[in-house]
């Protein structure tokens, strides 16, 4: 593995002692920006491998520059780091390889999700990846792809057909599965289940959706046909 540059962009300060520890256990350097600072960095010359954006007080417009930087400059990977309640709304971009990650995540395991959008291994192995038809889910970067495009999902939405799919030929009520993908008792009630099969099965295509049956009575179930 060769040295990389990574750029974090953030609005305050509670990553740069990560930072500054992950330097130490992965060969990399990095680099600050604030919105302030922004605009220097395509004036720098600077080629970037990774760009780590701390969501907390970055404001929509400013997202959508680090956005259209990133794709400009062949889709450079990003992190996106998230507090846990604003998790629900995170959406990943569709283009090029991104990640997320809790800001309250180990060192560990910010080094390990850096890695693997810095050097990543020239194939996903088998169980990284769920292939159904024209359905390929790759959990090991939380995207979902219909015939090979990729697919706008929320987070919710992914862990809800990542997990049906995982579990495929098994029905599943909408109470075991508030508590096995929300992870609790949703105080929003079993609607919420209902809502995010629609939304799913919307966005992946009629042939994709056909595999996501209603089991009348009890839930749903992802059918391998």
């Amino acid at each position: 593995m060769h040295h990389k540059n990574i750029l974090l962009i953030s609005a305050t300060t509670r990553l740069h002692d990560r930072m500054r520890e992950l330097t130490r256990v992965i060969d990399v350097s990095v680099a600050l920006a604030t919105e302030t600072t922004f605009s220097q960095v395509p004036l720098s010359g600077r080629v970037f491998d990774l760009i780590i954006i701390d969501e907390k007080g970055l404001s929509s417009e400013f997202a959508s520059a680090v956005e259209s930087y990133a794709v400009q400059n062949n889709a450079i990977p990003r992190l996106f780091v998230c507090d846990l309640e604003a998790i629900t709304g995170l959406v990943l971009p569709p283009q090029g390889r991104n990640d997320f990650i809790l800001s309250t995540a180990s060192l560990q395991e910010f080094s390990l999700r850096c890695s693997i959008l810095l050097w990543p291994t020239t194939e996903n192995t088998s169980r990284d990846l769920v292939v159904v038809d024209n359905i390929k889910i790759n959990l090991a970067t939380y995207q979902v792809y219909i015939d090979d495009a990729p697919v706008d999902l929320t987070y919710m939405e992914y862990l809800l057909l990542a997990f049906l799919a995982n579990h495929p030929s098994r029905a599943y009520s909408r109470e075991v599965l508030l508590q096995r993908v929300w992870g609790f008792e949703y105080c929003g009630g079993t609607r919420t289940v209902d809502v995010h099969v629609r939304r799913v099965r919307s966005k992946i295509g009629p042939q994709a959706a056909a595999h996501i049956e209603t089991v009348r009575g009890v839930g749903y179930l992802f059918r391998v046909k």
